[in-house]
């Protein structure tokens, strides 16, 4: 008989540290869901954001990230976006993807109908850390961001057999993202 997605997720995450925190089930009383659902989790956005600026005119260069072209917000409400721009934040889970496994993480209906466009990458397997998160206002209005609410969806893909280089064998840049939103990296040449 085979496993339920949702049980699978719930065993990895409870026996494995997969997901942590892990919420059991789907918390969306008064708040945009998130947790453990049928065939994925849903994922929180934490309290740290940081919206992007051209208050000091610089360059958004990914090989030379200068810190001047955002502005830092901590809220434990919401935090606001302004029209047709661009923030970064970092989900409140911490992930541990078993060598197996590689996530697909895609934006919640409630943000897309509302303009929002949410972009993470895969978590390639034995990727391991906190999730920084890429949020587009694609409207011509200011938009507002729900602190530790949900934001997305990661769908896990299980393969029958492991893979033959993982993440952490590739010793990925973005390998252990620690409780705070990452900025770009380029592996500099040795």
């Amino acid at each position: 008989m085979p496993v339920k997605a949702d049980s699978w997720i719930r065993k990895m995450a409870l026996e494995h540290g997969m997901i942590e925190p892990f919420v059991e089930g789907q918390v969306n009383k008064g708040a945009i869901s998130y947790g453990l659902s049928s065939y994925g989790y849903d994922i929180r956005v934490s309290r740290e954001f940081k919206i992007f600026t051209n208050t000091y005119g610089v360059v958004v260069d990914p090989k030379a990230f200068d810190s001047k072209s955002f502005v830092d917000i901590v809220t434990d409400t919401y935090c606001t976006i302004p029209p047709n721009s661009f923030a970064l934040a970092r989900t409140v889970e911490y992930f541990r993807i078993p060598r197996n496994i590689i996530s697909i993480c895609v934006g919640k209906s409630t943000y897309a109908r509302c303009g929002i466009i949410v972009n993470v990458t895969p978590f390639e397997p034995e990727w391991e850390g906190y999730v920084t998160l890429e949020i587009s206002n694609t409207t011509p209005l200011p938009a507002r961001i729900y602190a530790n609410e949900g934001i997305a969806q990661v769908l896990f893909l299980e393969s029958d057999e492991v893979c033959e280089i993982s993440y952490a064998d590739k010793k990925g840049k973005y390998q252990k993202q620690p409780a705070e939103i990452t900025l770009p990296k380029i592996k500099q040449v040795v």
